[in-house]
């Protein structure tokens, strides 16, 4: 056993020792790889402050509410989404942007507009609105996208990356500069499609995407939640409206902000039961609903609503009912 007097110095007893030159030229490594450090913070911590976020309106368009809203009766769902005669109710395809850095990071980008005027004869479209005016309004334009990221590949939420060419004699990328990012599960469930899910993943929306190389994967986590992505922000994936579905969380100005895509298309279906009759999964829709909702609540996210005509954001609590509304804003009203 060795004696307590034989017990190595202590480290500062040890650098005192150190010969002269030696110990300065430690001193020196150590206060530039603090500095160092220091400039890195400085640098995310300035690049998260000058990140922009900004709405897209890409359309407005009408879908039938009973299909909306699945087994849930018109009684109780009409008092927040009101039907019109035909029992179609309004629908938003709310885009986001994001200004960070070198990067212009569109998320979703609506329906396009190569389909025929009979396929958008049945979504009555109206509202005024274009993804190029609302990129215009921000003093943007489609060629400044530098990653176009598809929550899934529905076509109202991917439709208007691939648009027809010249001559109209086949497909090119919408977007000449961007990478589209997707995830290898999700494409092989889009390229593959079930005959549930047949109609919403169209072949001319997708398939271009791969042959143009501009095609990118996000790695997939091992559970459900995978941070800082290949695009910088947190990406929670769901499998109960379709498989491997994308569910963006980006810090920005002191919040959460969470694009909810198809995982809570409006205010009105933040109650459990209120699923859509698109989701392919249901039940999984309603455990997956429960968990993002309990933890919005707890960490007070801000949640972008795609399809919400009448909402941008809003936010949700606690009651004794379970999770509800709590407020709405315009974006504006909660981000400078």
């Amino acid at each position: 056993m060795a004696r307590l007097g034989s017990a190595k110095a202590p480290t500062a007893v040890r650098i005192r020792s150190m010969p002269q030159k030696n110990l300065s030229i430690l001193l020196r490594f150590l206060l530039f790889f603090n500095i160092f450090l220091s400039i890195k913070s400085c640098i995310f911590v300035l690049t998260r402050l000058s990140m922009k976020i900004y709405p897209i309106e890409t359309g407005n368009f009408k879908l039938d509410g009973g299909a909306m809203f699945g087994v849930v009766p018109k009684v109780i769902w009409q008092r927040t989404n009101p039907a019109d005669s035909n029992n179609l109710i309004d629908m938003s395809m709310r885009c986001m942007l994001i200004e960070d850095g070198n990067r212009l990071i569109l998320i979703d980008n609506g329906t396009g507009n190569k389909q025929s005027d009979k396929f958008f004869g049945y979504y009555y479209f109206f509202g005024g609105f274009s993804l190029d005016s609302s990129l215009a309004k921000h003093g943007f334009h489609r060629d400044d996208i530098t990653d176009i990221f598809l929550t899934h590949l529905h076509f109202d939420h991917c439709g208007g990356s691939i648009q027809w060419n010249k001559n109209k004699t086949g497909y090119e990328p919408a977007f000449k500069n961007a990478k589209f990012w997707t995830n290898k599960n999700h494409w092989k469930w889009a390229v593959e499609p079930n005959i549930r899910e047949k109609a919403s993943f169209l072949k001319e929306n997708i398939n271009p995407m791969e042959s143009s190389g501009q095609l990118n994967f996000v790695n997939l986590p091992t559970n459900d939640f995978v941070q800082n992505s290949e695009l910088g922000f947190d990406i929670l994936f769901a499998d109960g409206h379709t498989e491997k579905q994308m569910i963006p969380h980006i810090q920005y100005q002191g919040k959460t902000i969470v694009f909810t895509a198809d995982l809570l298309p409006t205010v009105g279906h933040i109650p459990l039961p209120y699923v859509a009759s698109y989701d392919t999964r249901p039940l999984l829709s309603m455990d997956e609903k429960i968990k993002f909702l309990n933890m919005a609540a707890d960490k007070e996210f801000v949640l972008f609503l795609e399809h919400d005509a009448a909402n941008e954001l809003c936010t949700v609590k606690h009651t004794e009912k379970g999770v509800r509304l709590n407020q709405t804003y315009k974006f504006n009203e909660v981000f400078n």
